[in-house]
């Protein structure tokens, strides 16, 4: 395996599709490892597009210019860092050759909830929640009955919470329609209805699938608030059983997509009550949860991906008792400041990252807060204590 530099005949290039705060992180890693990084996304100065070598502006859904921007790059690798991308385009591309990771056919799937759902509960079997599609109000109330109350409203194809909403009573359903419809990250005019589960606690198996077989991360434990997660931490505990079955369930859909030749982190989202195990979502790439990967493992999910992406070792993951907290921004502002971060790092074995996002349209998630600490419950205590010093002000 030979590796090259940046610019020069020898190079090796990655090409992201997507370039948000995970990608930055991402990029950096590949950038340590002497890969040139081209970052593309439809907004200017995206977070990755700040450390990368070069990077495009356009809207990724647009199958030709997609198509024109890797033919012009010639990219090694093509890594979707987001679901609103022209999926039909990569399969194409694919068939001529192009490495996509970590397959075209897992960013097909996986960027609509209907895919990667059918996949799961229909073909593999795996429990889920009990789940209803619909296109229309009308089939969203039919659903919402057949499935229970209260139950959760998500479109097809979002992130970070963007459309989800809890529905008690059938008179909420019009609202949550619309909703959807409206805050979605891409327009496919229709939307999952789950019935609600009565799980203990919900963790991210971080996986990863590489050239060696399959490793896991240690169980991430979260809270989510309206689909978008609020806190992290790492490892979760979980009965020998429990951990057991997450690690089948996650190694199962992941090995299905992949096959032989897939290659990446998989950040799999499961629910959990005692021994039994539910699967909920799956994320082919770094997942929010895992940020706090930067410090609770001697590799963190980025390094992870690269590692799998270039096909190197990946040998025992050391894990210790780290927590994230994010920071959002509840203001509008086309001109992000941060105000408290020195007082946040006062705090011992705590690190702060601004993710460099050029706006905030009034609720989003701009940095993040992630501490060490002797045990879970003290690196959540320091995790979140940091974060309530930090706040999003208009520079």
């Amino acid at each position: 395996m030979k590796f090259g530099t940046p610019g020069k005949p020898s190079t090796r290039k990655i090409l992201l599709l997507g370039s948000g705060e995970l990608g930055k992180e991402v990029v950096i890693e590949a950038q340590r490892l002497g890969i040139e990084t081209v970052a593309c996304d439809r907004y200017e100065n995206a977070p990755a597009m700040q450390v990368a070598h070069r990077s495009y502006v356009f809207d990724m859904r647009n199958a030709k210019i997609v198509r024109e921007v890797i033919q012009k790059e010639e990219p090694d690798y093509i890594v979707p860092e987001i679901e609103a991308i022209a999926t039909d385009e990569l399969v194409k591309l694919e068939k001529k050759g192009w490495r996509i990771i970590p397959t075209a056919r897992t960013a097909q799937l996986t960027m609509d909830r209907q895919g990667i759902r059918k996949l799961a509960a229909e073909k593999l079997n795996l429990p889920t929640s009990p789940y209803r599609f619909a296109s229309s109000l009308k089939e969203l109330e039919a659903g919402a009955q057949a499935v229970g109350f209260p139950c959760f409203i998500k479109p097809t194809m979002s992130s970070s919470g963007h459309g989800q909403s809890m529905v008690r009573k059938p008179s909420d359903l019009k609202k949550a329609w619309e909703y959807a419809m409206d805050a979605a990250r891409g327009k496919t005019g229709k939307v999952i209805v789950e019935g609600k589960i009565n799980f203990e606690y919900e963790i991210t198996m971080l996986t990863v699938r590489h050239k060696k077989g399959i490793s896991f991360c240690a169980p991430v434990g979260h809270i989510q608030i309206d689909g978008d997660y609020r806190e992290s931490w790492q490892p979760h505990p979980m009965s020998k059983s429990a951990l057991a079955k997450a690690r089948a369930m996650a190694k199962k859909i992941v090995s299905e997509l992949c096959g032989s030749k897939g290659r990446g982190i998989f950040g799999v989202e499961l629910f959990i009550k005692g021994e039994k195990v539910w699967f909920s979502e799956l994320s082919p790439r770094p997942h929010d949860t895992g940020m706090v990967t930067i410090v609770s493992q001697d590799m963190s999910e980025m390094e992870l991906h690269v590692r799998a992406i270039l096909d190197l070792p990946i040998p025992e993951i050391i894990c210790r008792p780290g927590a994230s907290v994010p920071i959002l921004a509840e203001i509008k502002t086309e001109n992000p400041a941060y105000i408290g971060v020195e007082e946040a790092l006062k705090i011992p074995g705590t690190h702060v990252r601004i993710f460099g996002k050029p706006m905030s349209p009034g609720h989003r998630r701009m940095a993040v807060v992630v501490a060490i600490g002797k045990n879970i419950k003290d690196a959540r205590k320091k995790a979140q204590a940091a974060a309530k010093k930090i706040r999003v002000v208009n520079g």
